[in-house]
């Protein structure tokens, strides 16, 4: 990659400036941990699987019947 390109000024940009953070590390643990809580934890108690629970296995058929249920 040549020096002057963009991308490696950009590249260059992010890893100096993370190489020199005194709590990068702690932070982008936190942010980890936060994203694990967002997607995993609150997925499963929050976000249950509707179709899975209705359709009895036919997804598709299931949700073609409710559309059209409800456009009319």
């Amino acid at each position: 990659m040549q020096k002057d390109s963009f991308l490696y000024k950009v590249y260059n940009l992010y890893y100096d400036g993370f190489r020199h953070m005194r709590l990068g590390r702690t932070l982008w643990a936190i942010i980890l941990i936060k994203l694990f809580i967002i997607f995993a934890v609150l997925k499963v108690f929050f976000f249950p699987n509707f179709l899975k629970q209705h359709a009895k296995g036919d997804e598709a058929g299931y949700v073609a019947t409710e559309l059209v249920d409800r456009s009319q």
